[in-house]
């Protein structure tokens, strides 16, 4: 029997079958969960529910998923996890731009989609340390949106690649993200060495001591991680 103390997640998609699918492993998982096959029915679940968390997937028919997610921040600042299977960083980009606050992309193994909600779910009760859409660490200051990097005010400039890359650390700040995890994120057919190189690259301008990192620590055996340190 569900419990009031259960986080409530609306899954949004018109697959039927990745629907259930979510519904039976994140009820598994502890979670309440609504479903709905388009932006209309999500819109009646709404209006009669609260809701901790919507996953929402990007191609729908009808009203797209990204046009939904734009109408939703007019009036709610509940959290939005999107499910695309477009991997252009200028796709994400506009996801972000909605107020979404979390991308996976398909296809993804459940248990990702798990660690991912919670987390998102982790840094919404913890929102008011920092500003909405920005993510700070030590004297830096991260825009999701605009994939901009400041220290103090002055903008340090970035590759794509490194933009990508901290957009993904940012957005799980202080979760480890394994090299697999990060390649997905940065995409373009980045192999784990190549991460690797970008980690290097970007520690260059990120740490006071890049030989020994204080903000995007190696984490033995797991990946990276970025901490507020």
């Amino acid at each position: 029997m569900d419990t009031p103390d259960k986080s409530h997640v609306l899954v949004v998609d018109d697959d039927t079958r990745l629907r259930e699918l979510l519904k039976n492993f994140l009820s598994r998982n502890s979670f309440r969960v609504s479903t709905a096959k388009n932006a209309a029915e999500a819109r009646q679940h709404l209006a009669a529910l609260d809701f901790d968390l919507i996953v929402l997937d990007v191609m729908m028919p009808g009203q797209t998923g990204l046009d939904f997610a734009g109408e939703l921040r007019k009036t709610s600042d509940v959290p939005i996890l999107m499910l695309t299977a477009m991997g252009d960083p200028k796709d994400r980009i506009a996801g972000l731009e909605k107020g979404v606050d979390d991308y996976l992309g398909k296809p993804f193994e459940p248990r990702e989609l798990l660690l991912r909600i919670q987390s998102v779910l982790r840094r919404g009760r913890h929102s008011d340390v920092m500003e909405p859409g920005r993510v700070s660490f030590g004297p830096f200051q991260f825009d999701l949106a605009l994939g901009e990097l400041t220290q103090k005010g002055k903008r340090v400039p970035l590759t794509d690649a490194e933009i990508a890359l901290l957009r993904a650390l940012c957005t799980n700040l202080g979760e480890v993200l394994s090299r697999e995890a990060l390649c997905k994120s940065v995409g373009g057919g980045m192999n784990e060495r190549a991460i690797d190189v970008q980690v290097t690259r970007l520690r260059r301008k990120i740490e006071p001591d890049p030989g020994f990192p204080r903000y995007l620590r190696t984490v033995r055996g797991q990946g990276y991680r970025l901490v507020n340190a």
